[in-house]
């Protein structure tokens, strides 16, 4: 009888269907471990990059018998060993820096060569604007004036901090010159030279040549005197320089001005390598890459990639919701519109680097090249004043047949497809004919004609990668946002329309309303892809270093043909186009954990916005 009673349990948990469930709850928590997993990895090796730890001294016996010192920190990582287990002693990495000396920041170390290992006191570790970071034993500072002070003075090494406050000050005037000043002198002299290359070919404008000569005249005389300025600092850079010594005890010499960062790995306490930690953490978000984008911070990528992601929402939020509209709600739903939504069903897996490629060919070469050179086949001028004639036609007939309201009134059922034929040709007509008037127009030589042959539009930029990044996300928008038209509720359309709206008021006032927490979800899911992609960027607009952002205080403010940086081709370069792998393998991780922070920063506001709005239109929620 307990047997049979036993059966029928187990029979009735396979008929219940709780061993799958069980299965899928294993599954979900599978997923959820691996995700928590791989974000604690990246985690962890990201914030560890800023994190000082603790220098050792390696006493080191060499194949010749001979003992050298060399100071580094000892990586995490478990040793190597060769493939023939055996044949090799087991080696260990250690970061020695001074890359100067040793050309790389790596070594490796076999475990039986190693004599003594100990924690030395004294040992400095700088930050430099070149060549990484150095570990290194102070010996004394030279002045500009000629006095030295030994390392054995007290407050030798706050009188180093203060030092590279100072050069870090003037690194800053700099900067301020060469990027603002002489920058705008440079953009005045080419545009007087882009005004003066036409008049040059041409008589009776000798006086108007003259005049832009002075001020080019005048605009590098004061370009001269800022060089000068600049080059002074410079040199003022180089005069207080640091003399030490390395572990090996071989001497050498350090202008402070080419330090960034100062300080004592073996001797400061907690609060000291939480004051470094913090150091580092602000450096890397503030300011801009060196060293082959290996050291300092990622700034003008964070401020890319916002734009960028930003710029390309902006962009495929209006014609997304425009097609959904038009295809839940206007069109008729044949063969027509089901293989439009197989096509954008099928587009949303198309690979990203497709999508580079058409936006290379057609908005950087294509649409690019005609804002900056005009008409490269112009047709003739009868031909576009007649093609004219036909648009302004098809866009006059086309707009009456769309609000006369003359189809509604015949009751003719086949004169109202045949008026309603009639307006969809007549629309198809007037954007066909609108694109030809635009693409052949005769009379359109461009609008940085004077800069070529160097493109202006003609070339990569944030605006080509946001529009493409935009097309590639389309799909997402239109199947999200449909998809959100479908989940409003039946009654609420009827009850607009039985009120006396007509559909466009249904459609505006109560349907888009109660869709838009569904529209927000599409636009969070083009936001999450968009921000990561890296392939369409690579040839539309993205580089290793820009050096100029794309929105900033100059005239216009927002340059939308400049190039940019972004964090996800970032992560690539540094780790497929580093020259030392092994230095960039800490920046990889930090880099990946802000990529990570920035869209999740980006979707928390986006769903912030998704949840008022459903709370505003409760009745719609879905």
């Amino acid at each position: 009888m307990s047997e049979s009673g036993v059966q029928l349990s187990g029979k009735s948990l396979r008929t219940k269907g709780e061993i799958k469930v069980w299965l899928t709850a294993a599954g979900l928590a599978v997923g959820l471990m691996m995700i928590a997993g791989l974000l604690l990895l990246i985690t962890v090796n990201g914030l560890r990059v800023f994190w000082p730890d603790r220098v050792m001294e390696y006493t080191i016996r060499e194949a010749g018998g001979r003992e050298v010192q060399v100071s580094g920190i000892p990586l995490r990582d478990p040793p190597r060993r060769s493939a023939i287990p055996g044949s090799v002693p087991d080696d260990f990495q250690v970061f020695t820096g001074n890359k100067d000396v040793y050309r790389l920041g790596f070594r490796y170390f076999q475990t039986d060569s190693v004599i003594k290992v100990e924690e030395p006191k004294g040992l400095r570790m700088a930050e430099r604007l070149e060549y990484g970071r150095a570990l290194f034993y102070p010996v004394k500072l030279k002045l500009e004036d000629g006095t030295e002070v030994s390392a054995s003075t007290e407050g030798f090494d706050v009188r180093v901090r203060e030092l590279i406050r100072e050069a870090r000050g003037r690194w800053d005037q700099i900067h301020e010159i060469e990027k603002k000043d002489i920058g705008s002198i440079n953009r005045t002299i080419r545009e007087l030279e882009l005004r003066r290359r036409p008049l040059s070919a041409l008589k009776g404008h000798e006086v108007e040549i003259a005049n832009i000569d002075l001020e080019i005249e005048a605009l590098q005389a004061r370009f001269e005197a800022l060089a000068e300025e600049m080059n002074q600092l410079r040199e003022r850079q180089t005069k207080d320089r640091l003399s030490y010594r390395l572990s090996s005890g071989e001497e050498r010499e350090q202008s402070v001005g080419d330090l960034v960062h100062y300080f004592a790995p073996n001797e400061i306490g907690w609060f000291g390598q939480l004051g470094v930690f913090l150091h580092r953490g602000w450096e890397f978000l503030s300011e801009e890459p060196r060293e082959a984008n290996m050291e300092g911070g990622v700034f003008p990528a964070i401020f890319g990639t916002f734009v960028m992601t930003i710029l390309m929402a902006f962009l495929v939020t209006p014609f997304g919701i425009i097609a959904a509209i038009y295809l839940r709600e206007y069109a008729r739903q044949g063969l027509l519109v089901r293989t439009v939504r197989i096509c954008v069903n099928n587009l949303a897996g198309v690979p990203s680097i497709v999508f580079g490629v058409f936006g290379l060919g057609f908005f950087v070469y294509g649409v690019g090249g005609f804002i900056d050179g005009g008409v490269q086949y112009p047709m003739a001028a009868p031909w576009w004043m007649a093609t004219c004639l036909l648009t302004i036609v098809a866009i006059v007939g086309a707009v009456y047949l769309s609000t006369s309201n003359r189809i509604a009134l015949v009751r003719d059922p086949l004169r109202k497809r045949v008026l309603r034929k009639i307006e969809g040709g007549a629309w198809v007509l007037s954007v066909l004919s609108l694109i030809i008037v635009i693409a052949r127009c005769p009379y359109f030589d461009g609008f940085f004609t004077r800069s070529l042959p160097a493109p202006t539009f003609g070339t990569g930029g944030i605006l080509w990668a946001s529009l493409t990044l935009a097309l590639m996300t389309l799909p997402v928008v239109i199947v999200a946002t449909e998809e959100a038209l479908v989940a409003v509720p039946r009654g609420v359309r009827e009850a607009a329309l039985a009120c006396g709206a007509s559909k466009w008021q249904m459609i505006q006032r109560v349907v888009l309303p109660g869709a838009l927490p569904g529209v927000m979800t599409g636009i969070i899911l083009a936001m999450a892809r968009g921000a990561g992609e890296v392939a369409p960027l690579m040839i539309t607009g993205v580089v290793k270093l820009a050096p100029s952002l794309p929105v900033d205080f100059t005239a216009p403010f927002i340059h939308a043909e400049r190039k940019f940086m972004h964090l996800g081709f970032h992560i690539y370069d540094l780790g497929f186009q580093s020259p030392d792998s092994e230095g960039a393998k800490p920046m990889v991780f930090a880099t990946t954990l802000l990529l990570i922070l920035l869209v999740v920063a980006l979707n928390l506001f986006a769903i912030h916005v998704r949840t008022r709005l459903r709370q505003r239109f409760q009745a719609a929620a879905f």
